[in-house]
């Protein structure tokens, strides 16, 4: 298939299933290039998330370990939220690093490291990536009613270690990590 040759599905029906605060989940009927029509495709609708890569002062990067539901395990992860409805992705970054670990960054403010497709082949979910620099513990934090977060500094090394070990075990999240020291030059 060449490089200019779209082929793309047409949606025949299309129709939201579920739909609350934590989910929305569409179900599609659809029509394949070659005419085959496949039913209850589903899809998750999302506005999107943020993850921030934050660094202290003093060189460490700030973590979160905190329960989630969906495996039933805490994991240890960067900083990250939903995008909330009208909010802009810089401001969700903002926001999330505050509420869940009390940290604010520095100069300059974030800087924008990217936007990456989570699930393409059944979500609508694109996440941005934000590096903080001097991020500093200036506020209270506050947590959403399902969240219970411990914040942890690691340093580098450590970081790396715990993603090339497991203790650092979400996707998303490992991506997210290597991209950055990638960008900063420390792998």
């Amino acid at each position: 298939m060449g490089k200019d040759r779209k082929r793309v599905w047409r949606i025949v029906d299309s129709q939201v299933v579920i739909e609350t605060p934590h989910l929305r989940l569409r179900r599609d009927e659809i029509e394949l290039p070659n005419g085959t029509r496949v039913g209850n495709y589903y899809v998750r609708e999302s506005r999107g998330f943020t993850v921030v890569f934050a660094i202290t002062p003093g060189e460490h990067v700030v973590l979160v370990r905190q329960y989630k539901h969906g495996i039933s395990e805490a994991v240890l992860e960067l900083p990250a939220g939903a995008i909330d409805l009208g909010e802009a992705p810089e401001a969700c970054a903002r926001r999330e690093l505050a509420e869940e670990t009390g940290y604010v960054a520095g100069t300059p403010a974030l800087e924008h490291m990217g936007t990456f497709i989570y699930d393409p082949t059944s979500s609508t979910t694109r996440y941005h990536l934000y590096l903080a620099r001097d991020a500093r513990p200036l506020l209270g934090t506050s947590f959403d009613e399902t969240e219970d977060i411990e914040v942890q500094l690691v340093t580098f090394d450590e970081l790396r270690r715990f993603v090339r070990d497991g203790t650092i075990a979400v996707g998303v999240h490992i991506a997210s990590i290597y991209y950055v020291l990638d960008r900063l030059g420390r792998l």
